[in-house]
């Protein structure tokens, strides 16, 4: 599993999917190794389909429990 620095959650209501690159995202077809930043810019939630605009990192700079977004 990655370093929290390097995991982002999805901040949309009723998600709270995580990206972790260890993993990457089979369903979108990213290979794990794939950091957040290298995901295209076409890229979503494959849960709930919001943008990679509502992500914020588990920790680190930029982190935030409350952000809002639309998908």
């Amino acid at each position: 599993m990655a370093a929290p620095e390097n995991m982002w959650q999805c901040q949309t209501v009723n998600c709270g999917y995580i990206y972790d690159p260890d993993r990457g995202d089979r369903k979108g077809k990213i290979p794990p190794g794939t950091a957040f930043e290298d995901l295209p810019d076409d890229w979503r939630c494959p849960i709930c389909r919001a943008t990679k605009k509502c992500f914020r990192p588990l920790a680190g700079p930029g982190s935030t429990q409350e952000a809002s977004c639309e998908k």
